[in-house]
């Protein structure tokens, strides 16, 4: 009985961790200008995010392309509205952010 409680609270308190750190990972994107041409569900300027990982679905690469995309920008992967260069944003914040994104 002991150990079924044990499991029980150890898995509760894994479920509220991944909710913080998704909220943790959407204010980071909120607070590096990222939710300024994207949203979680729908396209702004750019995809919606649960677009990107649909997209990415399976593709074991996809965290360090995803990675290198934000970091140098880019354009012509979801259209012709160029993704500029996040050159401020720390390296550790944008791999947080992709997880989070590919998470979705």
């Amino acid at each position: 009985m002991k150990a079924l409680m044990l499991t029980i609270a150890l898995a509760g308190s894994m479920l509220v961790a991944g909710q913080a750190n998704a909220e943790d990972a959407k204010a980071l994107a909120q607070k590096s200008g990222c939710l300024a041409c994207h949203s979680v569900d729908a396209k702004i300027l750019g995809p919606g995010y649960k677009d990107v990982a649909a997209k990415y679905k399976g593709d074991k690469t996809a965290e360090a392309k995803l990675i290198a995309k934000v970091k140098t920008g880019g354009s012509g992967v979801w259209g012709p509205m160029p993704m500029p260069a996040n050159t401020q944003v720390k390296d550790d914040d944008i791999k947080t952010i992709v997880k989070w994104i590919l998470s979705l």
